[in-house]
């Protein structure tokens, strides 16, 4: 009885082809997540005391030094 195989190598250079476009995804990702905290955190820095208050964002927990940490946050649980 003969041995046939039926799994084959993977073609050269399919796994670093493989690597590569996942470095791009996840650096297109990190560059996305990055740019929707940008706006998130210019948009907040717009909104007066009273407006910040009405969304949370304003009591003695938070102030506006921590809008940037709000909107890292707020853009990394956005996926």
């Amino acid at each position: 009885m003969a041995v046939i195989e039926t799994t084959r190598p993977a073609p050269f250079g399919a796994i670093s082809a493989f690597r590569f476009v996942s470095f791009v995804e996840r650096a297109v990702e990190a560059f996305r997540a990055y740019w929707v905290a940008v706006q998130t955190r210019d948009q907040l820095a717009r909104l007066s005391p009273r407006q910040l208050a009405d969304i949370g964002l304003a009591d003695a927990t938070y102030s506006r030094l921590d809008l940037d940490e709000i909107a890292r946050s707020l853009a990394a649980n956005r996926r």
